[in-house]
């Protein structure tokens, strides 16, 4: 393939999120399915916001949350765009977290319709158990971020849980990407040597692993069970940190349609209208074969259930 489709006439990208349910109708699809959302204990969410406010060294830039609402509100909105499924991702920076942020997301997904299970872990003692404990309660798909929590994904005290996850084929988002801020625990090497070790790991690689695009894009290639998410790449926002590369672009048209790209938003915690995300994908010119796809058959087929 020595180029990408042109765009297809009749399905407008959305300019405002009210505009979003007739991109959906436009492209043939009952609505969207978001991998790359968040939903938080109150307080730990505050936290967050936080630290987007004060531009953090791990962000680096102002980064103004948009949708700084309630959970209710958050939902509904949610809704109201026509995002259907959507998952409740928190993930543990330090020890003694993450069980208790499992008994919160799984618990919010139970009242919460179209909300996916969704669940996390930390290298620590104990974490085979609680991250077991989590799959027993439904959980359908994990976070974990390497850059955030600061520590490497081959940690030894992980590797029953990556076997365990690789055996249920439960996905876990990773944020294995040096994007915004790289650490030593990030980039596509440290994470290719995670899957040379588990390679039958369902995973999904968080912001198309930016910057080094074309790296992950090759392990999602490489490897049968290895997806990546859309989340923020392409928008403005993330354009002016870390540009796509056109020389990529064939290779991502040939993942999304074979099953491998999904759509991730990190609603709420994001500097611009949840619409914006959706019409870049849907500038590149890709298709609607190519967008429902990523929009609503790809990732629906991973978590939806």
């Amino acid at each position: 393939m020595n180029d990408v489709p042109l765009p297809v006439d009749g399905v407008p990208p959305p300019a405002a999120d009210e505009d979003i349910p007739e991109f959906c109708r436009a492209l043939g699809i009952p609505g969207l399915a978001d991998v790359h959302v968040h939903f938080m204990p109150p307080r730990m969410l505050r936290r967050v916001w936080a630290y987007f406010d004060e531009a953090g060294p791990l962000v680096g830039r102002r980064w103004p949350v948009r949708y700084r609402w309630t959970d209710p509100e958050r939902v509904a909105h949610l809704r109201a765009m026509g995002v259907r499924v959507f998952s409740a991702l928190a993930y543990a920076h330090r020890p003694g977290m993450a069980a208790d942020l499992n008994a919160w997301t799984i618990a919010f997904a139970r009242d919460t319709p179209g909300c996916v299970p969704s669940a996390t872990f930390y290298p620590e003692p104990g974490v085979a158990e609680y991250a077991g404990r989590a799959l027993e309660d439904g959980a359908r798909i994990f976070k974990i971020h390497l850059q955030v929590g600061g520590f490497p994904a081959d940690d030894p005290l992980l590797d029953p849980v990556w076997a365990m996850l690789s055996e249920a084929r439960v996905p876990v988002v990773v944020h294995a990407g040096h994007a915004p801020i790289g650490t030593e625990h990030t980039g596509p090497g440290p994470f290719g040597a995670l899957l040379a070790r588990h390679p039958e790991l369902t995973a999904i690689v968080a912001h198309l692993g930016a910057p080094d695009y074309a790296e992950f894009l090759r392990l999602a290639g490489d490897y049968e069970r290895v997806a990546v998410d859309t989340t923020m790449v392409f928008t403005d926002f993330f354009d002016r940190v870390a540009p796509f590369p056109r020389a990529a672009l064939p290779r991502l048209y040939e993942l999304g349609l074979a099953g491998k790209v999904l759509l991730g938003s990190d609603f709420p915690n994001i500097p611009y209208p949840y619409a914006h995300q959706l019409a870049a994908l849907a500038g590149l010119g890709f298709g609607e074969a190519w967008l429902r796809a990523v929009c609503w058959e790809n990732p629906n087929r991973i978590v939806g259930g």
